[in-house]
């Protein structure tokens, strides 16, 4: 692990070629990499509220999942619920909040204050255009719809239990991005360019975060930036051919991934952008 209360070193981020990365972990045998569960912590979230939106399926789904299993009390959002989401036995789920609905503090706040504040935030609801995008085929409509749900979304979210009281004394708001999100990486993980939309609603939404960490450190909060790697999910299907060269693992895998970096976040670091993999962080 980096130094997490500190300015990161170059040897303390993560690498931005994920084939090599996969391979050096592989080579040098990174247990926090290859078996998570050799390492993993979830005992600061037993008993905890944890808010998760975009529970119904993917990464949300199987993030609501874990921490059911370690015993947090979850409240999973959703625009609609799922088979999946309402077998869990989760404490609430609040069906109809879109994060793209500028009134969607109504309704959360109003789900959520007959069982009082949560003490974890976790902004996972997402979207990611399935098609390739070159500059010859550009589409602007999806762009503005991945950077309204991945990069705007979050901040209604969070402003709406920010300014209803619904956070605990020194609660967490858990960003989940991506690595994608990193614009020091294009050279490298984009030498070609292309897919905009995705990339930019990620950069969006690191900064949005950061401006969060910057604006309620002082209230106690910490917000911390995700990349939680590289799920096997429907969202990351169309990368499907590169899955296991560059380290994909299932989403459950993923999620003990995230939720051992949740546990990690305090008030000390909050502000970073952190790769779940293997616990160093991203350059923006």
């Amino acid at each position: 692990m980096g130094n997490r209360n500190g300015k990161a070193t170059k040897s303390e981020y993560t690498s931005p070629d994920q084939p090599a990365r996969f391979a050096e972990h592989k080579r040098t045998n990174n247990v926090r990499v290859l078996d998570i569960d050799k390492v993993y912590d979830p005992s600061s979230l037993k008993g905890k509220r944890v808010l998760v939106t975009g529970a119904n399926r993917g990464i949300g789904l199987s993030l609501a999942t874990e921490l059911v299993a370690v015993g947090a009390k979850v409240i999973g959002t959703c625009r609609t619920t799922s088979k999946e989401l309402d077998a869990l036995g989760v404490d609430q789920i609040i069906e109809g909040i879109d994060v793209t609905d500028n009134d969607v503090a109504t309704k959360l706040v109003a789900a959520l204050k007959p069982t009082g504040p949560v003490d974890v935030l976790i902004n996972n609801a997402g979207y990611f255009m399935v098609e390739v995008e070159t500059v010859e085929s550009m589409n602007f409509e999806e762009e503005m719809k991945m950077i309204d749900i991945c990069a705007v979304g979050p901040l209604r979210i969070s402003a709406a239990v920010v300014n209803a009281g619904l956070l605990t004394p020194n609660a967490k708001i858990a960003m989940i991005t991506s690595q994608g999100g990193s614009i020091s990486w294009r050279e490298v993980q984009n030498p070609d360019g292309c897919d905009y939309g995705h990339h930019m609603s990620k950069a969006a939404a690191n900064m949005g975060g950061k401006l969060l960490a910057q604006e309620l450190k002082s209230k106690g909060i910490t917000v911390t930036m995700l990349h939680p790697g590289f799920n096997k999910t429907d969202m990351t299907k169309k990368y499907e051919h590169i899955w296991e060269v560059e380290g994909a693992v299932d989403a459950s895998i993923g999620a003990k991934r995230v939720v051992q970096e949740i546990g990690l976040m305090n008030i000390e670091n909050t502000g970073k952008f952190i790769n779940c993999e293997d616990g160093l962080e991203i350059p923006w």
